[in-house]
Formats: C-alpha cells, structure tokens, sequence
C-alpha cells in the first residue's frame, strides 16, 4: 500500500505519489498509475526478486539514470521519492515527462526540476554532514512546508497566532520530562482494558474480512481478507478487482508488497518498511508488545488525537525505526501507532489509526483502521473477525504471493 514519488532516476511505480488526499481528482490519476501496462518495463533494468534469500535489488539496478540515490534497495528508494513528494506536494508530473497519452511517463529522461532536486539533495546531504555529524536534521520539509518555493520572509499572520494546531505526531519529550506514569503502567492499563493478559494470550490467530478503500480503488470499497497468526505473521490480501490485488504479507522475518497488474510487481521490504510491516504482524498480538519494542520513554507535553486526550508512549522497533503509540486516557485503548522510517533524505511517517472496538472471546479488538502516510489514505473496515481459526502456513510469506512474479 506504498508509495511513489517525484525526483530522480527512472521511478517506475505502481502510484503517482504525493497527491494532495482532499483533491479527489489527483486521487484518480493516482489510481490510474497504479494500472501502468507492462509496456513501460522496457525502461526498466532488472526484475527485483521476491526471493529471501536473495540480496534486495539496489536503486541504480532497477532503474536508470540514477545519479545520486544510489546503492539502497528499491523500496527505499521509493520512500525517499515519497519523502520528496510529500515535503513538496507534488506527485512524479511534477518532475517526470509524460510519453504517450500520458498514462506511461519517461521517468530516465532529464528535465531541469530533476537536475534541481539532484542538486538540493547533495546541499542537504553536505549541510548535514558539515553541521549535524549526518543526522537528518536539515531536510526538503525544513525549508518547503509542502511548498515548492521555500518562504523568505517572515509570516504576520502566523507571528500574529493564526497558527495551526501542531501535528501530535510532531511532539517530543521537553528537556523537562512531563510528569506522567511510567511506559509500564501506560502499556498495563492497555492491556488490561483489552480484557487482560490472559485472555490476549488465549488468542493466537485470527482471520477477518471486511471492505477496504484508497487511492488504488479511487476510493471505491472493494473486499479484503486479513490473517494473522501468533507469534507476528500477517497478510492482508485487497481485491481490487477480479484480475487485480494488492498483498501486503509478513512471514515473521521477511515481508513483501505485491500488486497484480504493475511494472513493480513485487517489492521486498527493507529498513523501516520491514519494521513497519513486522509492526502491523505485532499489533495483533499486543500482549507481547513490551518485549518487542525497547528503549520505552514517556514524558511528552499532553496532545489529542481524534478529540481523545492521548498519552504518548515512544519505543524503538527491532530495526531501528522509531514508534509512538498514543492511548486514550480515559479508556487506556490504543487510538493511533505513529512510525517514522528512515530514508537517504529524513523520516518518512506513517500510521495507523484504531476505533470501533468490539468484543471479541473476552477479548476488545478495532473493527476499524485507517493507514495514513504521506498524502496517502487506505481505510480498512472489518465485518467478520474469528479469533483462534486454524490458518495454513501457505497464507504467509512467499507462497502467498503471484506466482507469476516470483523468479
């Protein structure tokens, strides 16, 4: 359910990144790129494996013309796509050449706006290196604010108050921690408003279907299954039509995307996006959340999500990925799951946002969930869960994805 974007290099993708999420109509060209024919594979290098064992395909292997985001893996080098879209609020037209009856773009072909972004990416990159030992901390949205022109002068208005409310994803702990109740006694009270430790423990599986709607379905609802299985395998299947899929699957070590009808037909996952994917496979589970995430702290200023007064835990993932979880003060349940995956050029957020809790075996669980990323929306509402259904191994990993994908 990722991702595209505009800068450089050759970026077939399976969506036109950055869309603005009001504008229904760039949502449609949106999905529209999704079903890119498989003409415009002859632009591309090598088909990237699906395989485990196998090295993930770098950036400069798939695609062409590839002069400064070398040497990362292909879903990396689509997030920082993304990270360049959404910082910008642009999508690929912005950068790449249409070809055709624009349906196809030239995406190898230099255009004056790829030189530019080349040449941006190297200032921050020695901006940050010079100053900031490397860490992300100078990057596209310092400057642009979902602008393609930076700001130079001050703003009355916003000097004057008219400032939005801060994103809660945006908070950090102050140099004087808030005062507030340790991350076990946060997670505890989840936990207990779940219905307890040992209930939780009592379901090791569940399969669930329901609708799902996104850019890829032009926001049309179209059936989806879901299966997950104890300890952190996940799959969600979308039926986005008879012919078409989209299958997100994590097999408890690796993960892929796969998305019928596509030039990227299957896209291992690496980094954050592995640590996002094995996040998802865990939240089925939350009992064992403590022991999967580490470096807990609390202590952030108090925020809302949703109009719910929210606590705000942050941990780190196996992989390095940081992780906010927010709950609800007064019920303790988890309203929102925030991940930040790193990219060449900053953190790439995400998140997950839960509601319509039911009853399930003794056991509240979120009928509802919105995926959020940048400029990107996907809502999955659930009508039939089954907790403790035996699942076959095949419904995981490598097996559940198109045969006619995988090498």
């Amino acid at each position: 359910m990722f991702r595209a974007g505009g800068g450089e290099g050759d970026v077939k993708v399976t969506t036109e990144r950055g869309i603005r999420r009001e504008v229904l109509g760039a949502l449609a060209l949106a999905g529209m790129c999704l079903m890119l024919v498989a003409a415009a594979h002859g632009q591309a290098g090598q088909a990237a494996p699906a395989a485990s064992g196998t090295k993930p395909v770098m950036s400069d292997q798939f695609f062409k013309n590839v002069q400064v985001l070398k040497g990362i893996p292909v879903d990396q080098f689509l997030g920082t796509m993304g990270f360049i879209a959404a910082s910008l609020s642009v999508n690929c037209t912005e950068c790449h050449l249409a070809a055709g009856r624009g349906l196809i773009r030239d995406y190898a072909a230099d255009t004056p706006k790829k030189q530019k972004a080349r040449q941006m990416m190297l200032m921050v990159k020695a901006i940050n290196q010079a100053n900031f030992g490397g860490a992300h901390r100078v990057t596209c949205w310092t400057c642009h604010r979902s602008d393609t022109q930076p700001p130079e002068t001050p703003s009355l208005a916003v000097q004057n108050g008219a400032v939005p409310d801060r994103d809660p994803n945006d908070i950090e702990v102050p140099d004087e921690p808030i005062p507030s109740p340790t991350a076990d006694q946060i997670l505890d009270k989840y936990i207990q408003a779940l219905g307890g430790a040992e209930r939780l423990a009592g379901i090791t599986s569940l399969t669930a279907k329901g609708t799902y709607a996104g850019f890829d379905t032009n926001l049309d609802k179209v059936p989806v299954e879901v299966y997950a299985k104890f300890p952190g395998q996940s799959t969600t299947i979308v039926h986005r039509s008879e012919k078409a899929e989209n299958i997100t699957t994590y097999d408890g070590r690796n993960a892929w995307i796969a998305m019928t009808n596509t030039i990227l037909p299957v896209k291992p996952l690496t980094g954050g996006e592995l640590d996002g994917a094995q996040l998802d496979a865990e939240m089925f589970f939350p009992a064992g959340i403590k022991k999967y995430l580490r470096d807990w702290r609390v202590g952030f200023p108090p925020t809302s999500v949703d109009d719910h007064l929210v606590q705000v835990v942050q941990a780190t993932a196996p992989g390095g990925s940081r992780v906010k979880l927010f709950f609800d003060t007064k019920s303790g349940l988890l309203v929102r799951v925030a991940r930040f995956a790193d990219t060449t050029l900053g953190f790439n957020p995400s998140q997950v946002d839960y509601s319509d809790y039911r009853d399930l075996a003794g056991v509240k669980v979120p009928f509802h969930w919105t995926l959020t990323w940048t400029d990107g929306r996907s809502e999955f509402d659930m009508t039939d869960v089954q907790p403790n259904v035996p699942i076959d191994a095949a419904r995981f990993g490598e097996s559940v994805l198109p045969k006619a994908a995988t090498p």
